[in-house]
């Protein structure tokens, strides 16, 4: 290898290994610590002695971490299907809509992106009060004469989880409009202009053209999506407390690891082998859910 491979190879070395350091302390280090910590018993914050995989049985089989563990999968289940379905699918009718130039569509950027910069904490906490029997939400129920609609949104299980998911959801769509605004402009204009001398239909011209070279945008979004609903904590924390109230009925497999590891499901003490087999639980769901995502959008890309 002569000087100027080297060189070359020690420029490369060099931008690459703080990266390389990023992703190994912060997500491959404590990935193997929480496998590490998730094969033994724990007397509060020290290990004991190593059980093996009997703390991934427990929580698959025994009460009450089998009941908690399901009611909080099934919560984030709803977390994915309602942020795809609804913020996603509003966020590229915004990005399509202000491709197309609409009157205002630069204030719209500005304003649909706004939210996205608010700390989630503060989101969580406005939006708390907001939603109480006596909040803003209620009152504005009142004023325009639907009383009847009026709840106690966050202290009724059947309104609580859909009711932080749309303040989500008003908080993100405009990161996926923003996405796909731009993965939308990037559609090669003679495309679209052979579309439209053939008479091709707004419709048809988004669905038969647009979509398919936009499929690498929404795999990002997918991908995002993924893993922001199986690592929801901060929004339910500020908004229904780490128990996932009322009755469990928001509570997701953020909220159950850090009661588990911290503090126990039911008991009190600290469980640290279940709270880590919860976390090694999680990496496992976002990878493989990731990579499923991934693949089926590949399958689907057009290439030009």
């Amino acid at each position: 290898m002569d000087v100027k491979q080297l060189r070359k190879a020690a420029w490369i070395i060099f931008f690459v290994t703080p990266g390389l350091m990023i992703v190994g302390v912060f997500i491959l280090l404590p990935l193997f610590m929480s496998l590490y910590n998730s094969l033994f018993s724990w007397n509060q914050l020290l290990p004991v002695e190593f059980v093996g995989l009997e703390n991934f049985s427990r929580l698959f089989t025994k009460y009450p971490y089998q009941q908690r563990f399901l009611n909080a999968l099934q919560n984030n289940l709803i977390w994915f299907l309602s942020t795809m379905i609804l913020q996603n699918s509003v966020g590229l009718l915004f990005g399509y809509l202000m491709s197309r130039s609409i009157p205002g569509y630069q204030a719209f950027k500005r304003i649909f992106f706004i939210p996205v910069l608010f700390s989630i904490i503060a989101v969580g906490f406005l939006w708390g009060l907001y939603l109480k029997p006596s909040g803003l939400v209620n009152n504005f129920l009142g004023l325009i004469g639907l009383e009847s609609l009026q709840h106690a949104w966050l202290g009724e299980e059947r309104f609580a989880t859909m009711a932080i998911i749309m303040v989500n959801i008003w908080r993100w769509v405009g990161f996926p409009s923003l996405v796909f605004l731009a993965a939308i402009d990037n559609v090669p204009t003679e495309c679209l202009e052979a579309a439209h001398l053939d008479g091709v239909g707004e419709w048809k011209l988004f669905w038969k053209i647009v979509f398919p070279l936009i499929i690498p945008s929404i795999t990002i979004i997918t991908v995002l999506t993924v893993i922001g609903s199986l690592n929801v904590f901060e929004q339910i924390y500020t908004m229904t407390g780490l128990d996932g109230g009322p009755n469990y009925s928001t509570d997701t497999i953020g909220t159950l690891f850090y009661r588990t590891a911290f503090g126990s499901v039911d008991a009190g003490s600290p469980e640290i082998g279940i709270g880590s087999a919860i976390g090694v639980v999680i990496y496992i769901l976002t990878f493989l859910i990731s990579l499923i995502s991934i693949r089926f959008s590949r399958s689907r890309e057009v290439q030009l």
